[in-house]
């Protein structure tokens, strides 16, 4: 592998190709101005998802690419919350990080949260959709369907589960909101189901600065099991903002007017994307973002790739604090429903990112499954490594996608 200077920046697999350095675009970020208690509700949702993110990397055994959307899981892990008492309720609010917030501000601040994001830049497509569908002659309190309607503007709908098409209606409804990218969530609905809570996340951004296809070249590639791959590398010279310390190179991709952006973190020589993960916290991540620099020639050379992602959050969301939630016996959602003893079956979150020339393209959705209790139990960088990903809002910080890419497939 190529020795790369400290100097150097950015996603990059390069020899020396001659390249044009982009010209400036005039493009003004817009402030989303947040009150305190919104910005403490960004803070503990980049928490919560840099502590889940760690998990799920650490027990990533066969080294594939992965990617979680934070904001996915925090939205419908809060529809949830507004239906929680007690145990259950302090445990979610623990896990989430959203100790000394009310319900009111939690929910009050979602809304001005997803609102401000899907209205801050017209040059990117961004949005946020939520829905609740519950089984036919299940009974639900009336104030838990007002609060999502209210604060997540939650569509709502009664389906007979028993009937297979159900599966394929909610489905549809997560394929239309993401843009076709992720079409099934629900493979098939288990007797004991009543409930699914389902929120969905739509991104598609161009590069505030476009790579050119001409200049691809392929390059070798060096995977985690020490085999060296070619792929295709796109290449562009152009005035970014970068950081380096001794683990990584960081180098920022705008998209649109430079509202969103992408993160890059290019792991040192003598260092691997675990190393950059294994340190990952807020306030390392806060200090990472205010280190970036003013904006500087720089060239890189990226991997165009594009892959899917599942995962099951049961296990991960238990070892954070939230296990009492999925206890069928203890866990408590009375503010949902009081005939039944009702537990989460399951969070599922699936999500997927295509990047290129052009930009990027990425949705998530997080189904949260409710049962029932059934009778019975600068300069150049070269990204030739795997990699950490992010996908932001500048102004806020809010942490829309957080990934690894071990594995460049286009």
């Amino acid at each position: 592998m190529k020795k790369i200077s400290k100097f150097s920046l950015i996603f990059v697999f390069i020899i020396a190709l001659a390249s044009c350095k982009k010209d400036a675009v005039n493009l003004e970020l817009k402030e989303i101005m947040l009150n305190n208690v919104g910005k403490q509700l960004v803070e503990s949702d980049n928490g919560f998802g840099i502590d889940l993110f760690k998990i799920v990397a650490a027990n990533n055994n066969e080294n594939k690419n992965q990617m979680i959307s934070p904001l996915s899981v925090s939205l419908a892990l809060s529809m949830a919350y507004n239906g929680a008492d007690k145990e259950t309720k302090t445990a979610m609010e623990n896990t989430l990080q959203l100790t000394g917030l009310s319900t009111d501000e939690i929910n009050i601040n979602n809304k001005q949260l997803s609102e401000a994001l899907m209205g801050v830049d017209g040059r990117v497509d961004f949005n946020i959709a939520n829905s609740i569908w519950y089984k036919e002659n299940f009974s639900v309190l009336p104030d838990f369907i007002t609060t999502n309607e209210n604060f997540y503007n939650a569509e709502v709908r009664a389906l007979d589960f028993g009937n297979s098409n159900s599966a394929d209606v909610i489905n549809n409804w997560v394929a239309d909101k993401t843009n076709d990218k992720i079409i099934k969530i629900v493979d098939n609905i288990p007797s004991n189901i009543v409930m699914y809570l389902i929120n969905a996340i739509y991104f598609k951004g161009n590069w505030k600065y476009q790579f050119d296809k001409s200049d691809n070249q392929d390059l070798p590639f060096y995977l985690t099991n020490g085999t060296t791959k070619t792929v295709e590398m796109m290449k562009q010279t152009a005035d970014l903002k970068t950081m380096a310390n001794d683990d990584f190179y960081l180098v920022e991709l705008e998209y649109g007017q430079g509202n969103f952006v992408m993160d890059l973190f290019l792991p040192n020589d003598d260092k691997n994307v675990l190393d950059i993960i294994n340190s990952l916290d807020n306030d390392n991540w806060n200090s990472w973002m205010n280190s970036l620099s003013g904006a500087h020639e720089t060239t890189i050379v990226l991997p165009p790739f594009k892959f899917e992602y599942e995962q099951l959050l049961n296990e991960a969301l238990a070892s954070m604090g939230m296990g009492i939630a999925f206890d069928e016996n203890q866990s408590d959602f009375s503010k949902i429903n009081t005939d039944n003893q009702l537990f989460i079956s399951e969070v599922k979150h699936k999500t997927f990112i295509e990047l290129n020339e052009k930009g990027t393209e990425a949705a998530a959705v997080t189904s949260v499954s409710f049962g029932i209790t059934s009778v019975g139990p600068g300069g150049e960088i070269i990204f030739d490594k795997p990699f950490m990903f992010a996908i932001r809002e500048v102004s806020t910080g809010a942490i829309l996608f957080l990934g690894v890419l071990e594995n460049p497939e286009r």
